[in-house]
């Protein structure tokens, strides 16, 4: 008997009871039908013990960038199970139902935020996104920058936040897609301050969302696609002195700021964040934009033992700027010639959190030492930020 259940808008009591108790917060009545109007987005699966709901699990349907191109992703979130029901394997089937659901649907990739990282390596997930936060006191940030343009801060200007975004996002790997809806209900949702950088010909080029409170700079973005934009938003910050003593924000892992400070001893603190998998290794290669290397053809062994239909030899061949893949066969792949890896490092090396050839170096990734080398060649290098949380 099939004991998962696809949950409606009728489930929203249980659902959210569930979701209360198991990650210990109180929804009052307007955050509870806020939290209801964003479900509304997701797809919800019940794990069912005698018509009870035992476990349950969101599936987002979203869209994030991968060396500047859309790919869709199916975002795990809140995943719950009652006490009395836990560790009896509710949550794996209910991964592999949403997982054999993303495959169906075209969603290639899929995010989540673990509570465990063991847990969900089990099942084919790696991290690929960390958290730097930086805590900097303010008195480091006043020089005089020299930028040029101006700061403006606005109401609600989500057209202009997210012309700035889209192109910003690209730069990086898992960024998200963001929709209307997305920037109201999750980008925007609080009373963070919104202020544009705009250069001397009035072009938007950078904003911040940020709070003061407590004599504290809280950023909760900090987005500019030029050097100009960073300095006019870092001095903006920086003339708050009066009213705060130190601003927090998080940055990309390759973020520069310490190298523009004078004095660059400050908090700087990185932690692991979410994970990443892929869904359909033949769709997800199909998909991706390889650099040409010169590597004439490169032969991917992969185990996914969670979902083995991923498993197999995958045949790259490049073909001037194209890239020809061909999922050679299925099972059991023995020692052959070329690369062995797991779809977890697969995860890591394609959404370019690790190269190939550190992984190889740690013993991850095993094979030809050629043909490795030929991998990181055609994998572009782009960092992996994701600013966003579901």
């Amino acid at each position: 008997m099939n004991k998962i259940k696809t949950l409606t808008d009728k489930d929203f009591d249980k659902i959210f009871s569930l979701s209360q108790y198991a990650f210990q917060y109180d929804l009052s009545e307007e955050a509870l039908l806020k939290k209801q109007e964003e479900a509304k987005r997701h797809t919800i699966w019940g794990w069912m013990e005698n018509d009870q709901l035992a476990a349950k699990l969101h599936l987002i349907p979203l869209s994030c960038y991968i060396n500047g191109k859309a790919f869709e992703m199916g975002g795990i979130s809140s995943i719950a199970t009652w006490p009395e029901y836990r560790r009896q394997g509710s949550v794996k089937h209910l991964l592999h139902h949403a997982l054999k659901h993303m495959k169906e649907q075209g969603e290639v990739v899929s995010f989540l935020h673990p509570f465990s990282f063991s847990f969900y390596r089990k099942y084919g997930w790696e991290h690929i996104f960390s958290e730097k936060k930086y805590t900097i006191p303010l008195e480091k940030l006043k020089r005089n920058w020299g930028a040029n343009g101006y700061i403006q801060r606005v109401d609600t200007e989500i057209s202009v936040l997210h012309k700035i975004y889209t192109e910003y996002a690209k730069q990086f790997n898992g960024t998200l897609v963001r929709d209307e809806k997305w920037w109201e209900q999750r980008v925007l949702k609080g009373d963070w301050h919104k202020a544009i950088a705009y250069d001397e010909n009035d072009q938007a080029e950078g904003y911040i969302l940020y709070k003061v409170k407590e004599e504290k700079v809280t950023v909760h973005e900090l987005v500019y696609n030029s050097l100009n934009a960073q300095k006019l938003l870092i001095q903006f910050i920086a003339n708050h002195d009066s009213m705060a003593d130190t601003v927090e924000m998080v940055v990309p892992e390759n973020d520069n700021l310490p190298l523009l400070i004078d004095e660059p001893r400050f908090d700087q603190k990185t932690e692991p964040f979410f994970m990443a998998r892929i869904v359909d290794v033949l769709e997800f290669l199909k998909q991706y934009a390889f650099h040409d290397g010169g590597a004439q053809s490169i032969s991917l062994h992969v185990v996914d033992s969670f979902l083995p239909e991923n498993s197999g030899v995958y045949q790259l061949r490049q073909i001037g700027n194209e890239t020809e893949v061909t999922h050679l066969f299925y099972g059991d792949q023995g020692d052959h010639e070329g690369i062995h890896c797991t779809i977890q490092y697969l995860t890591s090396m394609l959404l370019g959190y690790k190269r190939p050839m550190e992984l190889f170096h740690l013993g991850l990734v095993r094979g030809n030492y050629e043909q490795i080398e030929q991998l990181d060649s055609i994998i572009p290098k782009r960092q992996t930020f994701f600013p966003d949380f579901f």
